[in-house]
């Protein structure tokens, strides 16, 4: 039998400043080699839960508890975070938050360094797992000046270096695209299997995770444990739809053709799925479904001309950019990380100059625009929401603009509450921002600019590590200022929401426009999806194994039925 390794026994915790605990009466145990993902909407306790099996709670997190947790027997309130950083090794959401090192190498080695690792097997140690998670060419770098994708990277080699029993992984995710975090996933996995490790996954892309097989699914909830299932019994319910979890897209279209769910039909992943008793069905919704054209044909708002950059004198980012945006559409850039998605959106705003090329809005050259000039007609939400937020409060983060702009008291007052009623931050009004998470952090950079009413919004992954609840009112008051006029522009890893919100995709690869086109064409192209590290979707995979005749054309047919019933 094998031997329990986190306990959690009628475990209650409050956080200092909270009125109520964040976790009631937690039951659960994880044993030894299991992989277990914990999944739930923003503010269900699942993040508290991974800080009190790290030990963030309560050495940096302070709060009463009651009841027990034991990591491989023993009461983490008898140790120390040093032991528990012995015992558990966590990759963060936030990878800035992790970086001690000025180069990759030494954020590296920092574990090896304090465990006074002789420095020839150290360097060996940091050689072998910077190959294994692909970040070898820039061991010389600052961790800082990497894309969010490399930063995950480091992070995971940074716990990984070490020999822990417990892997802790927190929305890893968030800022990889989707090939790469297929790829994490895979690594993942492969780590479990070799060294038997216990590994726990904290995510809301669900269905990324289930791309490798887990041993259980932990739902929490309002602070309480909802379900703790196997996939096949917790995709077979209704549970996942009822707390705000995105189930599946593969499993979606099933429910939409009226096929039967259950355990029976290996639902945890399209390639294990049964399909003998819903292939008629699956054909008959197709052959019914109707599509429809959403083309815009209006006027160009946003238009690149060859443009060419690069941060380094004899390194391009950019080889020649050109693509037009017209007004009032929402369309998505995609690509692999460091493809130049992010450079593209700091050239537009002012930040950077091309070297080469043009920059036009409305037909006008922007080259001697300042950045406070382009703001006016152009807002930008960074990645990172670290890098964006300067205030103390969130009332205050979110006026500056206006108060920059010299509107009075009252209507700062009532523009901010109303786009925090829509951004679901309005009860955290008067609350610091240090204590957000890192999601809710991201809402508010959004709410910033929101606020200001911009022409054009260019938001770098919009909804990186939002539930689906939150991620849905996000999309949808941005749908509500598209209808609106607005236009927008989002650099996004979630092809989910590609799919969904933007009827055209534009693809970087290695500095170079790869394809502008439908999001479906995109997304079921071969050779876009392989160049550009993105994903297939499952509904082109369940199309294929339906044996119907045209699975690109099923995928649009999803996407079109899907936006009308959920009144995209």
């Amino acid at each position: 039998m094998k031997k329990p390794v986190i306990e959690f026994n009628n475990f209650t915790f409050q956080y200092r400043a909270q009125a109520k605990p964040t976790l009631n009466n937690i039951n659960l145990t994880i044993y030894e080699g299991e992989k277990v993902l914990i999944v739930g909407p923003s503010g269900s306790g699942k993040s508290t839960i991974s800080n009190c099996i790290n030990g963030l709670i309560p050495f940096y997190h302070k709060g009463n508890i009651t009841g027990s947790l034991k990591i491989n027997g023993k009461e983490t309130k008898e140790m120390s975070i040093f032991e528990l950083s012995n015992s558990v090794g966590t990759v963060l959401q936030d990878p800035d938050s992790q970086f001690i090192g000025l180069t990759v190498a030494e954020d590296i080695a920092f574990k090896l360094e304090n465990d006074c690792v002789p420095q020839d097997e150290m360097m060996e140690k940091v050689k072998i797992t910077s190959e294994i998670v692909g970040i070898d060419n820039y061991l010389d770098l600052a961790p800082y000046s990497l894309s969010g994708g490399q930063k995950q990277r480091v992070t995971l080699a940074g716990v990984m270096v070490g020999d822990v029993d417990i892997l802790l992984f927190d929305e890893p995710l968030a800022s990889l695209d989707p090939a790469t975090g297929k790829n994490a996933i895979e690594l993942i996995d492969e780590i479990q299997k070799k060294t038997n490790k216990t590994i726990v996954i904290i995510e809301h892309r669900l269905e990324d995770v289930l791309h490798c097989n887990v041993d259980r699914i932990i739902v929490v909830n309002n602070g309480e444990i909802t379900a703790d299932m196997t996939p096949n019994e917790l995709l077979s319910s209704n549970i996942l739809s009822r707390v705000g979890i995105r189930e599946p897209l593969y499993i979606t279209a099933l429910r939409y053709a009226g096929c039967e769910v259950i355990s029976d039909i290996n639902p945890e992943h399209i390639n294990t799925l049964n399909l003998d008793k819903c292939k008629d069905k699956l054909k008959h919704w197709y052959d019914e479904a109707v599509g429809q054209s959403n083309n815009k044909d209006n006027e160009v708002i946003l238009e690149l001309k060859n443009v060419k950059f690069g941060y380094e004198k004899d390194r391009e980012t950019l080889k020649g950019i050109s693509f037009n945006v017209k007004k009032g559409e929402m369309i998505s850039i995609v690509g692999k990380n460091g493809a130049g998605k992010s450079t593209v959106s700091k050239l537009i705003c002012g930040f950077y100059k091309p070297t080469e090329g043009e920059i036009l809005f409305n037909g006008r050259n922007l080259e001697n625009d300042t950045i406070k000039e382009r703001a006016e007609k152009i807002g930008i939400v960074m990645q990172n929401p670290n890098q964006m937020i300067s205030k103390t409060m969130i009332f205050d983060e979110v006026a500056l603009g206006l108060r920059v702009r010299g509107l009075n008291e009252e209507e700062i007052k009532e523009r901010v509450f109303n786009t925090l009623k829509i951004c679901g931050l309005y009860e955290f009004r008067n609350w610091p921002i240090s204590a957000l998470s890192f999601g809710q952090k991201k809402r508010v950079t959004i709410a910033s600019i929101l606020v200001l009413n911009p022409e054009v919004i260019i938001l770098d992954e919009p909804t990186a590590g939002q539930d689906f609840k939150h991620y849905t009112e996000i999309m949808e008051f941005l749908k509500e200022l598209n209808k609106k006029g607005v236009t927008i522009i989002m650099i996004t890893h979630d092809m989910h929401l590609m799919l969904e919100y933007t009827n055209r995709a534009i693809v970087f690869s290695n500095g170079l426009k790869l394809a502008d086109d439908i999001a479906a064409n995109v997304i079921t192209d071969k050779n876009v999806i392989s160049e550009a590290n993105l994903k297939e979707t499952s509904l082109y995979e369940l199309a294929i194994k339906s044996e119907l005749d045209n699975p690109r054309e099923f995928v649009k047919k999803f996407i079109d039925y899907d936006r009308r019933i959920r009144g995209i």
